[in-house]
């Protein structure tokens, strides 16, 4: 297991979720590691059985909001 799964995710969520552990690994290795919220906000869509087009909207209004955020500070 990579130091990034280590660090966010020896919990046996993560670990049981080979989906959620080869996406947070591939994206380690582009230099890119999820977040402990991000893999949190992954599981949430598996455990909830949310599809597709709800967690792509739920991501682009996360970005969204992140982005008024920044502009606000």
């Amino acid at each position: 297991m990579t130091k990034t799964l280590q660090k966010l995710g020896s919990t046996a969520t993560v670990a049981s979720n080979g989906r959620i552990a080869e996406a947070a690994h591939l994206q380690a290795i582009e230099g890119n590691p999820l977040a402990a919220e991000e893999i949190a906000m992954f599981e949430m869509f598996e455990r909830e059985g949310w599809p597709p087009e709800r967690r792509r909207a739920h991501i682009l209004r996360r970005i969204k909001d992140r982005g008024r955020i920044a502009a606000a500070e």
